[in-house]
C-alpha cells in the first residue's frame, strides 16, 4: 500500500482496486494501530486508532481533502504535505 504521507509518527496510506474497493477511504498506521477513515465523511469507519491520532488524522485530512478525493478518483497517487 503506498505511503502518501506521514506526521507525527502517523503513518497515511491508499491504495483501491477498480471499483472494489469503495467506499473511498484511506488507512492510518500509529504503531500497532490501524484507522480507516472515509474520504467524504472523514470519520474512522474501522480500527482502533487512539483519539489523538483520530484528530490529527481528521485535521489533516480537512486540509487535503480535495486531492485526496482528486487521487481516489484518478487513481494516480502523489506523496502530500505533512500535517
Amino acid at each position: 500500500m503506498p505511503e502518501i504521507s506521514r506526521f507525527y509518527g502517523i503513518i497515511i496510506k491508499m491504495f483501491f482496486k477498480p471499483k472494489e474497493h469503495e467506499p473511498s477511504h484511506l488507512h492510518a498506521l500509529y504503531g500497532e494501530h490501524v484507522g480507516i477513515f472515509d474520504l467524504r465523511t472523514m470519520e474512522m469507519t474501522e480500527g482502533d486508532l487512539p483519539k489523538k491520532a483520530q484528530e490529527l488524522v481528521k485535521e489533516w485530512m480537512q486540509q487535503n481533502q480535495k486531492e485526496l478525493l482528486e487521487m481516489w478518483e484518478s487513481q494516480n497517487l502523489k506523496k502530500l504535505p505533512p500535517l
